[in-house]
């Protein structure tokens, strides 16, 4: 192995995209067929299947296999035919690498929801042919514009249980796009799909030659994955390695994960919010020491000299100018009061009157929720001002939050790690919401 390295990053890039709609639409059917028509299920894992079948499976008369079983491994999954927990499938294609979430449609589980759509470059929303749009049908599109998820493919699907008709496909996509087009996505993909029989998954099969468009996996393999790179520079501390880096023994090395931008060896850093400043020395990995570090990339950051940096400060590049010859042209805000859009998800309404925990990178301190300026009415995406809001399970609120200690972040439209956050309820340990910041509030 050489010493030395460039870059941790391959040819071949990855996709992460996740699943939404309501109970019954066929999310996991849906990824277990993809998966199997894709070649993405080995021998051993077909035969587990085929036998998983015979004990939990609900398929028709000469389906051999129940293919939502892949993804619903628990037993209470398997016994009620329900998706509760998030599921993880990996499979490579000719063209990319996939991560996929299947993710509830249950409201009970919209909490999963979240968590398995957060990180996601792509979210395919089911909607069932037969039942056309519902509640969680718009729920979960409006959580995806709130995640700033780029792009949406809304799958129609059980196509075959209304005779592949093109007028219904045409009927549902005519009632959900106007809605779609107000959450403000990059791309909106409408495909008509039958999971069951792996109608336009990975094969366009023969019972829809109206649809002229790409098959679900094309659509896929050729969607752009939005990648961090873009963005400026963001380095949040998890931990501080006090070891043995070279000719610089006497440092310590700063572990975490590029959370934007690139850094190379020797290039100016600012640490936030003390303000202190460095050079890059050297760049460590599990494979050896690299010159240059990219976004995504888990690396040990080792300093040109000793300055006080702790778990939860945040790194970041300098320009010209600016207070004491530091300025930051891109700079995150470092503030103690914000606003941001909250998704509650616990069963235990917000008390605006108690402190929570809330976990931001790496960094973790109390916080309230000051006042909530409004609820989002998830139907009509209507923004409701209440004399005596109350915001309980699945509601979606703007809000003020306030923090012990102040917090280096970004808007969430323009950084997704490092404008995010959770609250934790210091009692329970339950994480009871998830947050967007929206900006700071000055």
């Amino acid at each position: 192995m050489s010493a030395e390295v460039t870059s941790l990053t391959t040819s071949i890039d990855t996709l992460r995209f996740s699943t939404a709609g309501s109970v019954d639409d066929g999310k996991s059917t849906l990824i277990g067929r993809l998966l199997f028509d894709a070649q993405g299920i080995l021998e051993d894992q077909l035969a587990i299947l085929k036998g998983a079948t015979i004990k939990h499976g609900h398929v028709d008369a000469g389906e051999p296999i129940d293919f939502s079983l892949l993804t619903d491994g628990l037993i209470a999954e398997r016994e009620q035919g329900i998706t509760i927990d998030v599921a993880y499938r990996y499979f490579t294609s000719a063209k990319r690498r996939f991560i996929i979430a299947d993710t509830p449609g249950h409201e009970q589980y919209t909490r999963n929801m979240v968590t398995g759509a957060s990180t996601a470059h792509l979210t395919i929303i089911l909607v069932d042919a037969t039942r056309g749009l519902t509640m969680q049908s718009r729920r979960h599109a409006a959580i995806a514009g709130l995640l700033k998820i780029p792009h949406v493919v809304v799958a129609i699907n059980k196509m075959d249980l209304v005779g592949y008709a093109e007028d219904t496909f045409v009927r549902l996509r005519g009632e959900f796009a106007p809605f779609l087009a107000q959450l403000a996505f990059v791309e909106v993909t409408f495909i008509p799909v039958s999971a069951l029989k792996g109608e336009m998954l990975a094969n366009r099969g023969t019972s829809m030659a109206w649809f002229k468009g790409q098959t679900l996996l094309e659509t896929l393999e050729t969607t752009q994955a939005h990648q961090a790179v873009e963005q400026p520079f963001r380095f949040a501390v998890q931990r501080v390695a006090r070891s043995k880096f070279g000719e610089k023994s006497d440092l310590r090395g700063y572990q975490g994960r590029l959370d934007g931008g690139a850094l190379a060896v020797g290039e100016d850093v600012v640490v936030l919010p003390s303000m202190a400043q460095a050079k890059i020395h050297s760049i460590q990995t599990y494979a050896g020491p690299i010159t240059r570090a990219n976004a995504g990339e888990a690396v040990t950051i080792v300093l040109d000299r000793q300055i006080d940096v702790s778990r939860g400060d945040m790194l970041v590049k300098p320009s010209v100018g600016g207070h004491g010859g530091v300025g930051l042209g891109t700079a995150p805000v470092v503030a103690d009061r914000f606003v941001a859009d909250l998704c509650w998800l616990d069963t235990t309404p917000l008390d605006l009157n108690r402190r929570y925990w809330i976990k931001h990178t790496t960094r973790s301190t109390r916080a309230v929720v000051e006042s909530i300026a409004y609820r989002l009415n998830v139907e009509t995406l209507d923004k409701t001002v209440e004399t005596l809001p109350k915001i309980q399970a699945n509601d979606i609120a703007r809000v003020t939050v306030v923090c012990q200690r102040p917090l280096v972040f970004d808007a969430y439209a323009d950084n997704r790690a490092t404008g995010c956050f959770i609250l934790i309820d210091d009692t329970t340990n339950r994480t009871v919401a998830a947050g967007m910041i929206h900006g700071a509030n000055k």
